[in-house]
Formats: structure tokens, C-alpha cells, sequence
């Protein structure tokens, strides 16, 4: 069984009719690449960490290039077509031939996925029996709340009732996960309560409600910080307590991100199986591991119960340890480092250059890049079991130990 997946291409804020208010995005600055996992070990930058971390496209493709892209696919793919997924940096609702787009699409007999849209495009509720007619089965829909006066506000919807009606219709006959930005004092507290009832009550299947990021520390790395200049986002452990009570309270699966999964107890869900952190490797070297401080606590415990100890882990000043950058590691005191630190394997940090700053101190320490993924985060784990979500975080702690003892012969 394979997948397919339809990339019409666009550009955030241009080709999905103007950013919302909290889009991460908003007001983005052209910045030097960061370096990652994917430059030349001789040098820094590469198309992922200069280009696509910030989605600078050149707009959406047209339909014969998408055309000729997926029968070039299907020339290689084996077996039959699982899935097509459309997705691209523009939203799919505004792709100007997005019926045609969705008839070639169809005409595939295969199931039809849309990776996100906003719904800021459909300016017509026929659009949905439209969908559905064509095989739609699964869509990830931004939500934001079910209040059409707050969708126009916040993500300059110009059809906010039409974009509700067609969600509405959507999750009556297929796999439909809203997703919402959580924006303190905006559309949290009864109207979130409101926005739950309105999807468990229309057949949603689940709500992903996503942290709203206002600082570099919470993830906006390009220059934007902060996108509300007097709004305070909740903290980490209160988030979590609120997708908790919401999960509580409606039957439809609710998600968030950074935290939590309630349903499989994710991120870390490992925690809870001891017969599975039994069967990891055991720690034999002292190496440092770097991260997030979302993770910090979950990986502390875990090194500890694998043979190591809390000290091993440590923090850079961000909260999510993919975007950790040069400058979080600039700001760090070289003396929390061994002669050999992990970083996490998605950081935005060139190998070279995070060696001279952790060795500014005339001590020499050299890098190792850790497993890509160590666990799922709400919205990853929202389409995905329990042992799926066991099994990425056995193979990939593993991965991390292994690492962690390699630094340290």
C-alpha cells in the first residue's frame, strides 16, 4: 500500500486569502540560515533551513504541473494507492482549480485527504457534498471557533458562516479533526467550551487545540516575536490541565500540543510502561543530552530509569527542542557540556559552528546529533494508536541511548 501526495505549492499569508492574526508566520523576516541536518558538512545552509523553514515559495503550481508530478509517481509507486493527500504552503481551499484539482484527484478512486485547510476559500456550502461526492474521507479543518464573528476577526475569513456551513456537512460524513490556536482571553474559555460542543455535536471525530507561540522561547525563531504584543500565553502545565478537562468533558478525542494526548498519555507514553523501559538499552556513559524544557522532565526520568542520572539532561532557553538555534546554545554556560553532547536530531544548529560555541571556553567538545523523533505531540499522536505511538518512542529513545553511550567512549 502506498501514498500519494498532491503538492499544489503557495505561500503562507498570500495564497490563503492574508495571515490570521496568530499565524506563525505573521510578519516573518527574511533571516541568515540556520544550519541543520541536512547541510553539507562543509557548509552551512542548505534549500530546508534557509528556504522551506520559513515556507518562501514562489506560489501555487499550476494543475498540469501537479499533473504530471503525480503521474510521474505513480510510474514508481508499488501496490495499491492507500491515500492522496493534498498539501502544499498555501491552503488548499484557495487553490484557484481547486475542483479540478479534486476530480483528477477523484478520478484516482483512492481515498482523498486534505493535510490542512482553513476553509477560507469556500465561498459556496455545495463545495462540501462536492467533496464528499469525490471521495473525501479525511480533512484536518482550522476551526478557531465556532463563532463566525471571531473567525472573521482573527482569520479574516470573508465567508465565516459558508466555511462553518462546509465543515459542518464535512464532519457529518467524513473523518474530520478541527484544529484551533488557543489565544488567552480570545477564543479560550466558553468559547472554547462552545466550540467543543458544536464539533461533538456535528460528529467531529477530534479537536487538536494548539498552544498559542507569542515569544522566541515558544517557537517563533523568524524574527516575528512577539505577534501579540500584551497577550500572556498559558504556561505549559496549565495547557496540559486544560486539554485534560476538555477531554474530560466531550466525547470527541481532544489533543494538544505541546501537550498532551490524554487518551494515549503521549508525549513520553513510555513512562507508564515499565516492561517496555526494561527492554531499552542501558545508559553507560555520562553524556550530555540537550533539549526543550517541554521534554526536559519526561527525558530525565526516563535516563534515570535506563541507568543514568537527571544531570544529563539539559535545557536551552527554548521550550520545543527542534527549534532550538546558535544563539540558544550561545547563551548557555559551556561547563554544563561533557566532551560529547546529543542535540536533538531536528535542531536548527549547524554541526561545525555548535562545536566552536559549546567550546568557546578553550575546552574542546564535539557534537552528535540525536534521533529525529523521540515521541508524538498531540497532533502527531491524533492519528495514530497507542503502539504506534509506543513503538516511535521505543525506536527512537533507543536511537538516543545509543548516542549517549557512543559520546562517551
Amino acid at each position: 500500500m502506498a501514498q500519494l501526495v498532491a503538492d499544489i505549492g503557495g505561500r503562507p499569508g498570500i495564497d490563503c486569502r492574508g495571515f490570521c492574526e496568530y499565524c506563525y508566520f505573521r510578519h516573518a523576516r527574511e533571516v541568515p540560515a540556520f544550519g541543520c541536518r541536512y547541510c553539507s558538512p562543509f557548509r552551512k545552509g542548505c534549500d530546508y533551513c534557509s528556504r522551506s523553514v520559513g515556507e518562501r515559495y514562489t506560489g501555487f503550481r499550476s494543475l498540469s504541473d501537479i499533473g504530471e508530478d503525480i503521474l510521474a509517481r505513480l510510474q514508481v509507486l508499488q501496490g495499491e494507492i492507500s491515500r492522496v493527500t493534498i498539501s502544499g504552503g498555501g491552503d488548499p481551499s484557495c487553490y484557484p482549480r481547486f475542483t479540478d484539482l479534486v476530480e483528477l484527484l477523484g478520478s484516482m478512486e483512492a481515498p482523498l485527504h486534505i493535510g490542512y485547510t482553513s476553509g477560507k476559500g469556500f465561498g459556496d456550502p455545495k463545495v462540501a457534498s462536492f467533496l464528499i461526492d469525490q471521495g473525501l474521507t479525511e480533512v484536518s479543518f482550522t476551526v478557531f471557533a465556532a463563532d463566525p464573528l471571531l473567525r472573521k476577526k482573527y482569520m479574516h475569513d470573508p465567508h465565516p458562516k459558508v466555511s462553518l456551513r462546509v465543515l459542518e456537512e464535512l464532519c457529518g460524513a467524513v473523518d474530520v479533526y478541527a484544529a484551533a490556536v488557543i489565544i488567552p482571553g480570545i477564543n479560550d474559555g466558553v468559547v472554547l467550551e462552545k466550540t467543543c460542543a458544536w464539533l461533538e455535536d456535528r460528529g467531529a471525530k477530534g479537536l487538536i487545540i494548539m498552544r498559542f507561540a507569542n515569544s522566541v522561547e515558544q517557537g517563533l525563531i523568524l524574527g516575528n516575536a512577539p505577534l501579540f504584543p500584551h497577550v500572556s500565553v498559558h504556561r505549559v502545565e496549565e495547557f496540559r490541565d486544560l486539554v485534560s478537562d476538555l477531554a474530560s468533558r466531550y466525547a470527541l478525542r481532544i489533543t494538544g500540543t505541546p501537550l498532551w494526548d490524554p487518551a494515549i498519555g503521549s508525549p513520553f507514553a513510555i513512562l507508564q510502561e515499565p516492561d517496555l523501559l526494561d527492554k531499552l538499552p542501558r545508559i553507560t556513559g555520562d553524556t550530555r543530552v540537550l533539549t526543550g524544557t517541554v521534554a526536559a522532565p519526561f527525558l530525565r526520568r526516563i535516563i534515570t530509569l535506563c541507568g543514568g542520572s537527571a544531570d544529563q539532561v539539559v535545557t536551552a532557553g527554548k521550550e520545543i527542542a527542534c527549534l532550538i538555534t546558535a544563539d540558544d546554545l550561545a547563551a548557555m554556560d559551556p561547563e554544563v557540556f561533557t566532551p560529547a553532547v546529543v542535540i536533538p536530531g531536528r535542531a536548527f544548529v549547524y554541526e561545525r559552528e555548535a562545536a566552536e560555541i559549546i567550546s568557546r571556553d578553550g575546552v574542546e567538545r564535539r557534537i552528535i546529533r540525536g534521533p529525529e523523533v523521540l515521541t508524538a505531540d498531540g497532533e502527531t499522536s491524533m492519528g495514530m494508536t497507542r503502539n504506534q505511538v509506543l513503538e516511535l518512542e521505543m525506536e527512537g529513545l533507543a536511537e538516543l541511548i545509543r548516542a549517549i553511550n557512543r559520546g562517551a567512549e
